[in-house]
């Protein structure tokens, strides 16, 4: 398994922003494009059958395009759109900034074949809170190239996500 530099992932990431600003060494910085609160509990069993995902409700920025978070988790979607080829899987960890200001990220695999405007957890934990602005740069997405292509690619329940008029 190997890292993909950033010139060789920006074609596996769509909807930047700024590519440029975005391409960094060792993988693609992934924006901010809208916030929610969750507002109802989940449920996770062994059986997806029974999977249940709580009711979020969106949050708004000011018109300066700022929002104020108190301290606690929420459901946070990115900008980009990003495309995972069959010979590649991918990792996510929050920049450093996020962290020194006392907030992470909590991400899950990107399989080999996902598509989609993925979505993460960000979780506050200074108890002052966070002051975040629209499409600020949160996370940098890593991708892994695989030995050997993925014998199957990911057709789960996120497949197309938050991407409009994209097949499910």
């Amino acid at each position: 398994m190997t890292v993909l530099t950033g010139g060789e992932a920006q074609a596996l990431v769509q909807s930047m922003i700024d590519p440029k600003t975005q391409t960094q060494m060792c993988g693609m910085e992934l924006t901010l494009q809208k916030i929610e609160r969750f507002a109802s509990s989940g449920a996770v069993a062994f059986d997806n059958n029974e999977r249940v995902l709580p009711r979020t409700e969106p949050l708004d920025f000011d018109s300066s395009g700022w929002i104020d978070l108190a301290a606690g988790s929420y459901l946070v979607t990115f900008n980009e759109i990003v495309s995972i080829p069959r010979d590649v899987a991918a990792l996510a960890r929050a920049r450093s900034t996020l962290l020194r200001c006392g907030a992470s990220l909590q991400t899950a695999l990107w399989d080999p074949g996902y598509r989609g405007r993925s979505q993460s957890l960000l979780v506050v934990n200074n108890p002052h809170g966070l002051r975040l602005k629209k499409n600020a740069r949160l996370m940098q997405l890593v991708f892994l190239r695989l030995e050997n292509e993925a014998e199957e690619v990911y057709t789960g329940v996120y497949q197309g996500e938050n991407i409009p008029n994209e097949k499910r």
